[in-house]
């Protein structure tokens, strides 16, 4: 049975998210809607990574096994016909080996945030990047976020839903950096807590604001408390940048 590895691209706006729910249209339910309609199979798909309602995708990877050998060319353009008209997108499909799995097999993620700073109400970007009105250092905020680098207790940016068994993660890189009025916050680790992104997003922007000062961030941080976090940044800005391999 042939195993394909999935490169997808999505907006998040409307779905719950990447996992299949009963309270509304998920990411893995379309996808898996599009490979039934092409194969009569009911076959899993299953992410690299679970995004939340709204939170959209640059390049997510996926794999499913399908019974037949369509081929992976055949795969990519039928399941986008099938996906039609939903805002997803299959930029890339490959026949990978059967002890490839998009999640266990994953070694980094990588996510971005994107906050447009200016006063003036978004359009083209509604939806799709967080708008803040106040100047933004955004040294400051890079700074700031560099004592978040490392093996820490996360406890302060977890969410209170977070299934996760341990509140400690290790941080591999975050940056901030701004070009015009776009501020890209960008981090990678081999896993994250629920919200932990959008509650260090939120947290570095009141840095950025000049509420917080740099070593305010650090005290947050060593509370290993959910009332030291600062507020938690919407989830339009959010995009899962990429997932890392051994072999890629």
């Amino acid at each position: 049975m042939p195993r394909y590895k999935l490169t997808l691209e999505y907006d998040g706006g409307p779905f719950v998210g990447w996992q299949r729910q009963e309270n509304g249209p998920s990411v893995q339910e379309a996808m898996e809607n599009a490979v039934a309609a092409l194969t009569g199979e009911a076959a899993l798909v299953y992410g690299a990574g679970r995004t939340d309602a709204g939170v959209h995708a640059l390049a997510m990877t996926a794999h499913v096994d399908i019974e037949k050998d369509y081929g992976a060319n055949v795969i990519c353009n039928a399941v986008n016909q099938h996906l039609r008209p939903a805002p997803i997108a299959v930029l890339r499909a490959e026949e990978v080996s059967d002890d490839f799995h998009a999640r266990f097999s994953c070694i980094r993620r990588a996510y971005e945030y994107r906050i447009v700073n200016r006063r003036a109400p978004l359009t083209l970007e509604r939806g799709r990047a967080w708008r803040v009105t106040a100047r933004l250092d955004a040294e400051a905020m890079h700074g700031a976020a560099q004592a978040l680098v490392g093996r820490h207790d996360f406890s302060t940016f977890r969410s209170a839903q977070c299934q996760s068994k341990s509140p400690v993660k290790t941080l591999d890189e975050i940056s901030v950096s701004r070009a015009g009025e776009e501020i890209v916050l960008r981090v990678a680790a081999r896993s994250f807590l629920h919200h932990q992104v959008r509650s260090i997003t939120g947290s570095l922007v009141e840095v950025g604001r000049g509420k917080w000062r740099p070593r305010d961030l650090e005290t947050a941080l060593s509370a290993k408390s959910r009332e030291a976090c600062g507020p938690v940044a919407p989830p339009d800005g959010l995009y899962f940048l990429r997932a890392d391999y051994e072999n890629n």
